[in-house]
């Protein structure tokens, strides 16, 4: 769905205590009664309680349901970006929005700004988005989602991502800045890079592949495995690496200048964590093998470059993590707020909707990000 911002402003204090109620109400009601939407509110006067209803009911960030029991509202993805922009707005994270750089399957991105006028990146969960294919394959899982279960595992994706990342980051791994975490979506550093998969030919294919693969390992080291890293999440920034000419007295190019020369070199930058695993996982060597074969085939794919190495095999990955004195984000990562219970609803619903990785989604989650400009309370 599309991010509409414009009746934002005009939401008065008692809007804001209203909508707030509908979703305090969704957590253990489908549909809201309009009587305790009134007592959650805190409002005194029913005639105030329904003025804001009309009105955010008109906005689309609620919905009355037909041929319900009773009456009442739910909590539309509209109501829920809206709470989230406001909390956002209220921490200083975002100021302004603009315009949505990608859609995918589980997510839509777009670009903000901050008070100070940075731009970054609000990427807005959305799961529930599903296939006919993924309806058809799991009918007995889904039949028991609601809206309000949709948007859970929403906030637990958007929870997930922001967590991981901010562990990596805090230990040296090249990922978006993450600067706000909301509901379900994420604001982040907007990296001016492009995905990988947009990239025709790189200078030194044996270089960036063994730098990815380096990535695989250190993330193992650490106790976790990516689970989708391939072309769409992996984003490639160009520095300039400024390197001396050769001496003047020895020989070179006569049409060379002195001074310097500017090889680019390419920095990978890793995006896209929701699907990442702790290398306990029971699955973890497969996810493990498959995260390498994506590098290793679409480097042969793309740049015709097949390693002669073989491996890496998740053995020695296992061993990198079991070493004496090691750091393990996945147990940190836990420790700070994303329980294993947690971890395991996610997983089960992308298993569920067929979401697994390999860039294998009709419409790949990060897809979205950037078309010439790099990722993303």
């Amino acid at each position: 769905m599309k991010l509409d911002t414009k009746t934002l402003r005009y939401l008065t204090t008692e809007d804001w205590r209203v909508l707030t109620a509908v979703e305090m109400g969704s957590k253990n009601h489908e549909i809201v009664p309009t009587p305790l939407i009134v007592q959650l509110s805190g409002l005194k006067g029913g005639s105030g309680v329904h003025k804001s209803i009309s009105t955010l009911a008109k906005a689309n960030l609620i919905a009355r349901m037909k041929n319900a029991k009773y009456d009442g509202y739910r909590l539309t993805y509209g109501g829920l970006d809206y709470l989230a922009l406001h909390a956002h707005l209220k921490r200083s994270t975002v100021y302004s929005t603009g315009n949505c750089i990608g859609v995918g399957k589980e997510s839509d991105v777009y670009v903000v700004a901050s008070p100070s006028g940075a731009q970054h990146i609000l990427k807005i969960h959305r799961l529930g988005r599903i296939s006919f294919r993924s309806i058809k394959n799991n009918r007995d899982y889904l039949k028991h989602r609601t809206s309000a279960s949709w948007m859970y595992m929403s906030r637990l994706s958007a929870l997930k991502e922001f967590s991981f990342m901010k562990a990596l980051r805090e230990h040296g791994f090249r990922t978006p800045e993450p600067i706000g975490q909301n509901r379900h979506t994420v604001v982040m550093e907007l990296i001016d890079a492009f995905p990988l998969r947009q990239i025709q030919s790189v200078p030194d294919p044996a270089g960036l592949y063994a730098e990815l693969i380096d990535i695989i390992l250190r993330l193992a080291g650490f106790g976790l495995i990516h689970g989708d890293f391939n072309e769409f999440n992996i984003l490639i920034r160009e520095a300039e690496t400024k390197l001396p000419l050769p001496d003047a007295h020895e020989k070179h190019n006569e049409l060379e200048p002195p001074g310097l020369q500017s090889p680019v070199q390419l920095i990978p930058v890793i995006i896209d964590f929701p699907q990442m695993v702790s290398i306990d996982h029971p699955n973890a060597e497969m996810y493990f093998d498959r995260d390498v074969g994506c590098i290793k085939r679409y480097f042969e794919r793309r740049f015709g470059f097949f390693s002669d190495e073989p491996g890496p095999f998740f053995i020695h990955a296992k061993k990198l993590a079991s070493e004496v004195g090691v750091k393990r984000l996945d147990v940190a990562v836990e420790a700070s707020g994303f329980s294993k219970k947690m971890a395991k609803e996610l997983e089960k619903y992308m298993q569920a909707i067929g979401v697994d990785g390999d860039g294998a989604s009709e419409e790949h989650d990060l897809d979205e990000h950037i078309e010439g400009e790099g990722s993303a309370d």
